[in-house]
């Protein structure tokens, strides 16, 4: 199984070296690199540039959003399965090796995903993580609920399955990923990576898509249409299905617009979000949450957990990690 690896990049110099070093340490051999720097004005092109080997294409676009860059690294897939990795992230080295395994092993699957982890800004500490277990098989309903991935780079997709989706919508500014997951969802079955060892390190960065919108509620807005409003999945669900789903998957997101309020220091706001989520859709393990975040101002950072401040998380990268 030949990998294409589609990264879009902007802005990344700092990083993109660390995720290029990431690939060439790659227990899995058989993978080709197209990436697409979408009109940066730093030296991202210039480092990607340095690498010599035949396995990395560096393409170079007006500056067009990263829906954009990834497709027209869609257009480029030579390989059966492919890999979106974003260009301030990098791999565990034996994470394709793992991935190629897991859809190796089910062949009626079209992705296969596995754990990820969270670092600070540096690359130096992890501040989270996701180990499993996971869903599999038909994860349609849970992923309309709550978007599974952190990205795309702990999800190996066959390249028949990414060709067929048709590309990722650039009239979303956020979350066009979920969006886009949630289609390939509705064409097939996922299976899953053993095993607790991340297969991605994502980088908690100030200028990242989460912490610059996931706070403003009308940034979901798009995403959301786009996801409920597609005939084939209200043909798939029916409209009564599709509402419900609806429903819970906005309750989920005004529980991660009161937890970003509050990890930016906005705590009264992202309170009443937090109450208005719990009211849509009842949780224990949330309703011990929310009471924990009322009484925050008396907990250590260590035991914020989920609340715990952004501060100190987002330090300036001096190179590759």
């Amino acid at each position: 199984m030949r990998i294409t690896v589609v990264t879009a990049a902007y802005n990344v110099a700092p990083y993109v070296g660390a995720t290029i070093d990431s690939l060439l340490a790659q227990t899995y051999r058989d993978w080709q690199l197209v990436l697409v720097d979408d009109g940066s004005s730093d030296d991202t092109a210039a480092v990607a540039t340095r690498f010599d080997d035949r396995r990395i294409r560096v393409l170079r676009q007006r500056n067009a959003g990263v829906s954009a860059a990834r497709n027209r690294g869609i257009a480029e897939i030579q390989g059966d399965a492919v890999l979106f990795l974003d260009g301030d992230d990098w791999l565990a080295p034996d994470a394709l090796a793992r991935l190629v395994a897991a859809l190796d092993a089910t062949p009626e699957a079209i992705a296969a995903y596995g754990a990820f982890c969270f670092v600070s800004e540096d690359g130096r500490r992890r501040v989270g993580a996701k180990t499993g277990p996971f869903p599999a098989g038909d994860i349609l309903e849970l992923l309309l609920v709550e978007n599974l991935f952190a990205n795309g780079g702990h999800l190996l997709i066959r390249a028949d399955a990414v060709r067929r989706a048709e590309g990722f919508r650039s009239d979303i500014a956020y979350g066009e990923d979920w969006e886009f997951w949630c289609r390939l969802a509705l064409a097939g079955r996922f299976t899953t990576v053993p095993g607790a060892p991340p297969l991605l390190f994502v980088r908690r960065r100030a200028s990242g898509a989460l912490l610059r919108m996931a706070s403003e509620p009308s940034a979901f807005g798009p995403c959301m249409d786009a996801i409920f409003g597609n005939p084939a999945l209200v043909g798939r669900l029916g409209a009564a299905r599709a509402a419900v789903l609806r429903g819970q998957a906005e309750a989920e997101n005004w529980w991660i617009i009161g937890r970003e309020l509050i990890r930016h220091g906005r705590r009264g706001e992202g309170l009443r979000w937090l109450h208005r989520s719990l009211r849509q859709r009842r949780s224990v393990r949330r309703a011990a949450l929310l009471v924990a975040a009322h009484l925050l101002p008396l907990l250590p950072p260590v035991l914020r957990g989920p609340f715990r401040s952004y501060h100190g998380l987002l330090t300036p990268a001096t190179g590759a990690s």
